[in-house]
């Protein structure tokens, strides 16, 4: 067995894809969910003994539900050239960002415009995938995107439009993309900041697009070439002395007009969400690290993360912070009809004996209090994913979906929970008879 934390137990890579079509289900499909739950993570076709979690090849996983039944399971690598050439496949058409681009794609996957895309950070144009999750292409979504893309567009709810953050370390800016609902990029926008940061996700409001710039920052190692990237992601380390700022960048301004504000020392991967209050305030709340990458180079993993509210005035630059709770979590989402807007119910997974892999947990922001799903130590979900019941549902009417490992049995289930039956049995539970390794993010994308 690995030393590796990220290579061994549940991270574990998976040398076969799967298909299958007889799935056991206990409890009753709701009949509203029709279309697939998908999740995407790292699982590297050559993995070596330093690998870093965040660099694996991609590895989708799809449930079709339609009719109250569970019609299929698949997973299928993400067909870049690595996997493309280790498994003896024809490479993968379509653009790159850079001529030595891969075509990796391991960080989350979404539906826009009638497709479904793998999509990654810091430089990677996003893979097409056909409905069952074949690749198909590399995507520069018709020739629009000349920049980086992201790993964590966030979708506009009253247009259909996403935002993301794009950021490579030999760009000197960060971009602001803007892509419509069908498909087409309509804005990019420089950002300019001083150094390169890690820039994993970003938020919204009616108003801004928030930018995020953390002190992990890439590093060229003493002597090499200044576009030497030997160390991959290893390269990203925490540098104590780069500070941290969120920016309000105007939805439609220009970098010059972002204004930026200065939080205390940390590290975010994933805001839950943000909104503008009453008096023109942005409201963010985030999962915050202590510090990334400063002794640990592999993965996450150094301080327990937390939920805090961010209060940003953009009249004088001024930040007030707060902790929400301490119980240490990661991979938050809400209701996204929500996104942008004031919002009462987050959800999200629990630290456990898998690290950042544990129970759930869903807050009632209005009222401060907080439920914890733990079904023992053995079952440990991914992120939680909410889908409302219906169009016009409450806020918190709906369904929690999630991929779970049952450690005793090595082998993942899907199971769906009504929201408001937080802690109680699961409307049903599919035994999907394979493992599906702990991994980054996924979304529910349903068939109409």
């Amino acid at each position: 067995m690995s030393e590796n934390p990220f290579l061994s137990g549940n991270f574990g890579p998976m040398e076969e894809e799967t298909t299958s079509t007889d799935l056991s289900v206990r409890g009753e499909i709701p009949e509203e969910l029709e279309g697939r739950l998908l999740r995407i993570g790292p699982n590297p076709v050559d993995p070596k003994e330093g690998h870093h979690w965040f660099a694996g090849n991609g590895f989708v996983h799809g449930l079709r539900l339609r009719g109250g039944r569970a019609e299929w399971y698949r997973s299928r690598f993400v067909r870049d050239d690595q996997v493309c050439d280790a498994k003896g496949w024809a490479r993968t058409p379509g653009p790159r960002f850079r001529e030595d681009s891969s075509g990796l794609a391991n960080t989350n996957i979404i539906g826009l415009g009638g497709k479904t895309y793998a999509i990654v950070e810091g430089g990677g144009f996003p893979m097409e995938l056909d409905y069952e999750l074949e690749t198909v292409q590399a995507s520069d979504f018709g020739g629009g995107l000349v920049t980086p893309f992201s790993a964590h567009p966030k979708r506009d709810p009253d247009t259909g439009e996403i935002h993301a953050a794009g950021y490579f370390p030999f760009m000197d800016d960060l971009h602001h993309v803007v892509v419509s609902a069908e498909g087409e990029v309509t804005r990019t926008e420089p950002i300019s900041v001083p150094g390169k940061p890690m820039v994993h996700d970003c938020a919204i409001t009616e108003n801004y697009f928030i930018v995020l710039d953390f002190p992990v920052v890439f590093h060229v190692p003493p002597g090499a070439d200044s576009t030497d990237v030997s160390g991959g992601l290893g390269q990203y380390r925490w540098e104590e002395d780069y500070g941290s700022r969120v920016g309000l960048l105007p939805r439609n301004g220009t970098s010059d007009q972002t204004i930026w504000c200065e939080v205390e020392n940390c590290f975010v991967f994933h805001p839950l969400n943000a909104y503008e209050d009453q008096e023109g305030r942005v409201v963010l709340d985030v999962i915050r690290h202590p510090r990334m990458f400063d002794s640990n180079l592999t993965g996450p993993g150094e301080g327990p993360p937390t939920l805090d509210r961010w209060t940003l005035d953009p009249k004088d630059g001024s930040s007030r912070e707060e902790r929400l709770s301490e119980r240490p979590q990661e991979f938050p989402r809400h209701d996204e009809r929500l996104v942008g807007k004031p919002y009462r119910y987050g959800y999200c997974g629990t630290a456990g004996g898998a690290g950042l892999f544990g129970g759930m947990l869903k807050h009632d922001l209005h009222k401060g209090e907080m439920q914890h799903r733990d079904d023992g130590a053995s079952k440990q979900y991914q992120e939680p994913v909410f889908v409302p019941r219906s169009e016009d549902a409450d806020e918190d009417d709906g369904w929690i979906m999630s991929y779970r490992h049952d450690s005793d049995r090595n082998v993942a289930e899907v199971v769906i929970l009504h929201a408001q039956d937080f802690l109680g049995d699961p409307v049903a539970t599919i035994d999907l008879g394979v493992r599906v390794p702990f991994g980054f993010h996924g979304n529910w994308v349903a068939d109409t």
